[in-house]
């Protein structure tokens, strides 16, 4: 890796730790992760979702998303027509909040969101992850739920970038990231790492088939947020966010992005694209957000039905064309067989 690139990361990556330990700080003092379960921030279904602590898929959406940012900063906003003979008005300085709808299950996945950041940094820098700096950006009050942090970051980054995670030594608190072979199902390379089927495509194709075949530019970026990919923040891995679900996939043919029939102000949604109908099935993708989710794909009732008739409508296709290519393949009438007796 270039040098001035490698040193380029470094600067990012000391200025993202920096943000995570101030918000590892707010999380901790955060209400909702106090005491149970809050109604949870984020949906994708109206089904009950599986309770695991290792979901991609949160709990059904409580009301209207809040105003604040994804890094939970409220964005200061213009006045409208009376800006001319005051100026320009803004609310209240922004003040750092958290959530407090948020459930413990939920910013458990966000902490998770950060280690997969943090280790991904590390296997493109090819430098060991340690725990003790693993701990440091979750904040001290997380390290008794640590162990099961740690574990759902190494579900999702098998799941969705095809890595492993390895401790050097045993005991010793170094981790490293390995590709696992046999991950051949690729849809490009980002940043020097190949990005598995599996990586941000899935989910994406999961929440829009979950919220009926459509999703909204809203529900896409609540979901992403909870991975701790956000609109205006560079990953370390997918670059610009935006662009790559808005241009790279869909360029792809992966992914669909429009506006609204007669939106206005416009809205924007995501639908599959005909490649992803035609290399990936509603069913794969139940039995991958089932895996996430540790359950079964029967957990999503209605979309599992759904998920079926798209597998008996395929089946009938393939039988048709069997039938149709076989029957081309008959001598017509009057012609001799090659065929020998």
């Amino acid at each position: 890796m270039p040098r001035g690139h490698k040193s380029k990361l470094r600067a990012q990556e000391k200025r993202r730790q920096a943000r995570s330990e101030n918000q590892a700080a707010q999380d901790a003092q955060a209400p909702g992760a106090q005491g149970g379960e809050a109604p949870s921030c984020c949906g994708l279904s109206e089904e009950a979702a599986p309770r695991s602590s290792v979901g991609l898929v949160p709990q059904k959406s409580q009301g209207t998303p809040s105003p604040t940012s994804a890094t939970g900063v409220t964005t200061p906003k213009m006045s409208g027509r009376g800006a001319k003979n005051r100026g320009r008005e803004r609310e209240p300085s922004p003040v750092a909040t958290v959530p407090t709808k948020c459930s413990e299950k939920e910013l458990l996945m966000k902490k998770a969101g950060m280690l997969i950041h943090y280790l991904l940094y590390k296997y493109q820098m090819k430098e060991k992850a340690v725990k003790a700096e693993m701990v440091k950006i979750l904040h001290k009050r997380f390290r008794p739920q640590f162990p099961e942090i740690l574990r759902v970051t190494i579900v999702w980054a098998e799941l969705l970038f095809g890595l492993e995670l390895k401790e050097v030594k045993r005991g010793g608190g170094c981790y490293t990231l390995v590709k696992k072979l046999n991950d051949s199902n690729f849809v490009g390379s980002i940043s020097g790492l190949d990005i598995p089927m599996n990586g941000l495509l899935m989910p994406l194709l999961g929440v829009i088939f979950l919220k009926g075949n459509s999703a909204s530019e809203e529900e896409i970026w609540e979901f992403l947020n909870m991975m701790a990919i956000y609109d205006t923040k560079e990953h370390i891995i997918f670059g610009e966010p935006r662009k790559f679900i808005t241009k790279d996939l869909v360029q792809k043919k992966y992914l669909v992005y429009r506006q609204v029939l007669l939106s206005d102000p416009p809205r924007y949604e995501f639908l599959w694209g005909p490649r992803a109908h035609s290399e990936i099935s509603k069913m794969k993708v139940l039995e991958f957000l089932a895996k996430v989710n540790e359950t079964v794909p029967t957990a999503f009732p209605c979309h599992y039905a759904e998920a079926l008739r798209e597998e008996e409508v395929r089946a009938q296709a393939a039988a048709a064309a069997s039938h149709g290519a076989a029957v081309l393949s008959l001598p017509a009438p009057g012609e001799t067989s090659n065929i020998m007796p």
